[in-house]
């Protein structure tokens, strides 16, 4: 009996102390990638042009959840966008379906040696990090991508996001850009816009998912209404081994 007990109590001991380790090494992990978690959106906008554009009007739109939430609205309303000229003038707009920026520009003009085959590009971009981290799995229902949101189709991803490691999804899909200007006949605008939301962290060594999303529409001559653009969304790229489950 008293082998009973003490083979008992001894595997009783063993249990307690596989759990307690277990306890604390979940604790640590847990608390070290909370410590080292850093998740931002990179966002950029450009406009390309061979020749001068005049009176030009542009909604573009800007990345914002189902919910209509953007981590760049407060950037354009502040105006801490970066590069963002003085002389544009930038108004957003929630139509309920998407959130859009409208850009006012009265003129512009490239720089001398301007061609098409060395167009001229005027990019604004920010920063923006935030507090918890991005849901880089399913971007379409719990992040910003560009909206509204039509047509979307699985397609192969390419070799780079491939070899960025995890299980890539990628997709194609169309939405809406509002373009209005003046400009040559023979004049090729190009309007793109993307984001990027990104996690990183460092608990036995550095680790990072992203996702992507990008919108790009190639004009020619002068334009005078709403267009149908092109845009991809690329998820689930890097890292999503957790050795714990996070929320």
């Amino acid at each position: 009996m008293d082998r009973i007990i003490k083979i008992t109590l001894g595997l009783f001991i063993a249990i307690l102390a596989v759990t307690l380790a277990y306890a604390g090494f979940t604790a640590f992990v847990t608390g070290t990638y909370q410590s080292t978690l850093v998740s931002t959106y990179t966002y950029s906008c450009s406009i390309t042009t061979d020749s001068a554009l005049g009176n030009v009007t542009l909604f573009i739109p800007v990345p914002a959840d189902q919910t209509g939430n953007s981590p760049v609205v407060s950037r354009f309303s502040a105006r801490q966008v970066q590069d963002l000229p003085d002389t544009w003038e930038t108004t957003l707009f929630d139509t309920g379906k998407a959130t859009l920026v409208k850009v006012s520009i009265p003129s512009l003009v490239p720089p001398a040696g301007t061609t098409p085959s060395h167009p001229y590009t005027v990019m604004i971009s920010t920063e923006v990090n935030t507090p918890r981290a991005i849901d880089t799995a399913d971007p379409m229902r719990k992040s910003a991508v560009f909206r509204p949101v039509q047509n979307q189709k699985a397609v192969p991803c390419d070799a780079g996001v491939i070899a960025k490691g995890g299980s890539p999804a990628c997709y194609s899909f169309l939405t809406s850009l509002y373009a209005d200007y003046e400009a040559d006949p023979n004049t090729a605008v190009t309007i793109t816009s993307s984001i990027t939301g990104k996690n990183s962290w460092s608990v036995f060594g550095p680790e990072s998912n992203e996702y992507t999303s990008d919108i790009s529409l190639l004009l020619h001559g002068e334009n005078h209404g709403w267009q149908t653009v092109k845009g991809s969304l690329e998820e689930k790229i890097g890292s999503y081994k957790y050795p714990f489950h996070i929320p």
